[in-house]
Formats: structure tokens, C-alpha cells, sequence
């Protein structure tokens, strides 16, 4: 295909509309009518050859030959956002939209007490914080960045490890006063003790209490009638008395620090539970990319009780 600059114009409408999610805002970010967006996209499929949206009254999505073709040219466009930045002399080549895809928890716990120091660092980016239970599709849907827990699944996507944090146990003093403290993980089948499930949204049942010291490893069922399945509802239960609750360390070190929770069989914390940022490509990554995936490796870092 010869060189057409109506093709680069158009890449830079299709762009915008997937970050948008509409060709109405599209068209305000790029201050083109939505009929302009329109004939650009039309443009672009006729040169192309292929069809890039399916277009419903509620919804804009990628078609699979449209997701594949931004999978493509999405990195590219990052690529000359940087090149321009640098040509024109900027210190500053982090700027732009960065739209973050992450989980209730991470964004309630950690991410939001933080992004003020990211803007302040970054004074030419927007962020855009999208909360889900489940990651989706970043490409069809124009996130750039994704913060998740757990093992990373199958996919074409590039997982980065940012740490791995403890699995705690934990109770609030009066709690300790009215039961006792478990000596051994066992104490917590014997039917002294109430603890707080937590279920797994990958499987639908409560997570494994399981405990960690050195090459040992114990399991146990305990005994409870809560089970929750939202890291602010498990902490709040557990804050309120009504049980022993397993939080992971970035979202209990607050509470432990301020004396409201006391950290429980503190010798059989070996269990991790590790962080991953995800990103649509391994070549190519944003300037812009590459300071959140910083910025977030040493806010969640910092955010761990010093150990």
C-alpha cells in the first residue's frame, strides 16, 4: 500500500474512538463533527478493506478484523506520540490520556491515595481510573494499562510481576479478648474460633485458608456462617468483630499499623499472593506506560508493612 496520509488521519480517528467508546466524543476530543468521524472511519474501511465497528444505538465495538488491525497499529501511534515529543524538545515526554483498568479493591486501597503524587509528577497526563471485576478486553476497549492479583491467564496480553504481597491473618483486639489467640492454624478448626470467607470469583467458591511456614504448608476449613466476596466488605466484618479474616497485606497494613487489627500466627505468613500489571504488547510501550508501571511497582511496594 502506497503511502496515503488519509490513512494515518484515519488510524488517529479509529484510535480516538476506541479510547472515547463513542463517535460522538471521539469527534469532541479531535474537534471534528460526528459526521467527519463518520466518513473518516468509512474512509479507512474502504482503503483497508475490511469493516472496524459494529454500531449499535447503545454501543461502538471492534469487529475481530478491527481489533486485530488497532492490536497493530496502536503501538505505532505511541511510538510517533513519543518521536514528536522528543523532536519538539520536551522534557516532559510522559503526557496524553492513560486509561487504567484495575479492580474495586486495588483502586479503593492503594491507587487512589496515591494518584495524586502520579499528576503532580505528570503535569501534561490525564488518567482515567475504570473499576471491574473483570479485566475484559483492553485492546477493544482502549485501556492501556491493566493492575490485577492472581496467577495471569491465558492470553495474548503481556503480564508484568510487580510484587508478591503476604497473606495475613487478622482480628481486632476485642475479638482476641472473647476468643483467644490461635497458637497453631489448627486452633482455627476446632470450633473455638469464627472466621470470615472470602470467595473466589474465579471459581465461585471460598478461597483455601491455607498457611505457610518455611517447606510446611497446613490447611484448614474452619467454621463460619459469613462468606463475602469484596475485600472493603471482609475488612469491614472483621473491623466490626464478627470474625477471623485473611486480607492481603496492602489492604490490612492501615488498620494493623493504627492498632484496629492485630495480625494473627504471624510465624505462617509465607503464603504470596502476587500483582501484575498487564499490557497489550511487549514492543513499543508508552513513555506514559512505562511511568505508571514504575510509579505503580514502588506504590504497591510502599504500601506493604516493612517486615
Amino acid at each position: 500500500m502506497a503511502y496515503d496520509a488519509r490513512v494515518l488521519s484515519g488510524i488517529g480517528v479509529l484510535a480516538a474512538i476506541v479510547e472515547a467508546g463513542a463517535f460522538s466524543r471521539a469527534g469532541e476530543a479531535l474537534g471534528l463533527s460526528q459526521s467527519g468521524v463518520s466518513r473518516a472511519v468509512s474512509r479507512l474501511e474502504g482503503r483497508l478493506g475490511i469493516r472496524l465497528f459494529h454500531r449499535t444505538a447503545r454501543a461502538v465495538t471492534l469487529t475481530d478484523e478491527g481489533r486485530r488491525f488497532y492490536e497493530e497499529v496502536r503501538p505505532l501511534l505511541d511510538g510517533l506520540e513519543d518521536a514528536a515529543t522528543r523532536a519538539a524538545g520536551s522534557a516532559r515526554a510522559v503526557r496524553g490520556q492513560l486509561r487504567i483498568n484495575t479492580d474495586a479493591a486495588f483502586g479503593h486501597f492503594v491507587l487512589a491515595r496515591r494518584l495524586g503524587d502520579f499528576l503532580q509528577r505528570f503535569p501534561d497526563l490525564s488518567v482515567e481510573v475504570v473499576v471491574r471485576d473483570r479485566m475484559g478486553d483492553l485492546v477493544a476497549e482502549g485501556f492501556d494499562v491493566a493492575v490485577r492479583f492472581g496467577e495471569p491467564e491465558p492470553s495474548a496480553l503481556i503480564a508484568r510481576l510487580l510484587l508478591r504481597t503476604r497473606v495475613l491473618t487478622c482480628a481486632t483486639p476485642d475479638y482476641i479478648a472473647r476468643h483467644g489467640r490461635p497458637d497453631h492454624p489448627s486452633d482455627l478448626d476446632g470450633g473455638d474460633h469464627t472466621v470470615i470467607q472470602f470467595r473466589n470469583p474465579a471459581t465461585g467458591h471460598p478461597f483455601d485458608w491455607e498457611f505457610h511456614r518455611g517447606t510446611e504448608r497446613v490447611a484448614v476449613r474452619g467454621s463460619g456462617r459469613l462468606t463475602v466476596n469484596d475485600t472493603g466488605t471482609l475488612l469491614r466484618a472483621c473491623l466490626s468483630g464478627l470474625g477471623i479474616a485473611q486480607p492481603l497485606e496492602l489492604y490490612a497494613k492501615d488498620y494493623i499499623e493504627d492498632g484496629r487489627l492485630v495480625p494473627l500466627l504471624e510465624a505462617w505468613t509465607g503464603e504470596r499472593f502476587p500483582l501484575h500489571a498487564y499490557v497489550p504488547t511487549r514492543r513499543h510501550t508508552s513513555a506514559k506506560v512505562q511511568a505508571f508501571l514504575a510509579f505503580i511497582g514502588e506504590t504497591a511496594r510502599s504500601a506493604e508493612i516493612s517486615h
